[in-house]
């Protein structure tokens, strides 16, 4: 297994969430004391199935709830020192200020997210010059290098195009360049690989690296890929039913996990064994979001599963060095 380089960056957070809940419809609670940091220059992976509360925790970050949903408690903090930002109070005002500038984000779906009536080149320059304050010609010189700068080598055509003109691993490409233009400092990339084929998939988690580096960017990427995970990140954080069962260095996790249902993704994803005829599943539903649950949320899927996982809240405590899980066992051995 190939992992990162330790970043160079300080040991100052340029994320800070700390016991973040998120309450949806009917005051019922979808993100249950989520708390986590990012230091600079390090891509931090959040990982968990589909409804465990992933996205719901970027948009948090990002101030993008959706309607009905609100932060009950807890803090989200950008920044650190007299840099520092709380963006759980933060007016309208300063989240147009913050958002692309000091933190920007890149979802899966590109061409949902890009105006098919303008053309490429008009759109990336137009960051530039509202955001960015450039004049009109400087704004389409600097785009064209963004563009060559995420591995677009014709840019000059390119940028004369419209969307629908472009494959989707392009138009991630277009949308990671206007999400880097304004040099951010943390940068949230929420399944940007889910949608594309395997070769594209590896090329974009390659431009995704090489600017982490390149930039000093500390990179929140969101995937249910356990894959992905091992080759990007420096740390990552496993998800289940709007909690954080396990995070650590992601050496340590996928090599020594001490949480039941880190074990069980590890099992179906099954990394680099590819003689494997059969494919394992992990029995039972995830919970419905904000559904009430006494004790371990995993305990209803878990093989392990004793009359004590339903006692009450079951701590968040460290395993090993920089390790934390969640789990009244320890996660002993599957």
């Amino acid at each position: 297994m190939s992992l990162p380089d330790d970043p160079t960056g300080t040991d100052q957070p340029v994320l800070r969430v700390d016991g973040l809940n998120v309450d949806v419809a009917d005051g019922r609670r979808a993100l249950r004391e989520v708390s986590f940091e990012i230091p600079r220059g390090e891509t931090v992976a959040l990982v968990g199935e589909s409804g465990c509360g992933k996205t719901l925790t970027c948009r948090a970050v990002l101030g993008l709830l959706p309607p009905g949903a609100g932060i009950a408690s807890g803090t989200v903090t950008l920044g650190s020192g007299g840099a520092a930002v709380d963006l759980t109070s933060a007016r309208p005002a300063t989240w147009r200020r913050l958002r692309g500038a000091r933190l920007a984000a890149v979802f899966q779906d590109p061409g949902s997210y890009l105006n098919p009536s303008l053309t490429i080149g008009y759109q990336v320059a137009e960051q530039l010059r509202v955001r960015g304050g450039l004049a009109r010609r400087a704004a389409r010189g600097r785009s064209l290098e963004l563009l060559r700068e995420v591995g677009i080598h014709d840019a000059e055509r390119v940028s004369r195009l419209y969307p629908f003109q472009l494959s989707g691993g392009m138009l991630q490409r277009v949308l990671i360049a206007v999400a880097i233009s304004l040099a951010p400092e943390l940068l949230i990339a929420d399944e940007v690989t889910t949608a594309l084929d395997t070769v594209v998939q590896a090329e974009i988690l390659d431009l995704l690296e090489r600017l982490q580096r390149s930039h000093r960017l500390s990179l929140l990427l969101v995937t249910h890929d356990l894959a992905v995970v091992a080759r990007t990140s420096h740390r990552v954080m496993v998800m289940y039913a709007g909690e954080l069962v396990e995070s650590g260095p992601t050496e340590e996790v996928l090599r020594n996990s001490r949480h039941p249902y880190t074990q069980a993704l590890l099992r179906v994803a099954s990394l680099g064994d590819w003689s494997r005829r059969t494919l394992e599943t992990i029995d039972g539903q995830p919970p419905a979001a904000g559904e009430e649950i006494t004790g371990c949320r995993f305990a209803a899927r878990c093989a392990h599963s004793e009359p004590g996982c339903a006692d009450g809240v079951i701590p968040f405590r460290e395993v090993g060095p920089g390790h934390l899980a969640r789990c009244i066992r320890e996660g002993a051995a599957a």
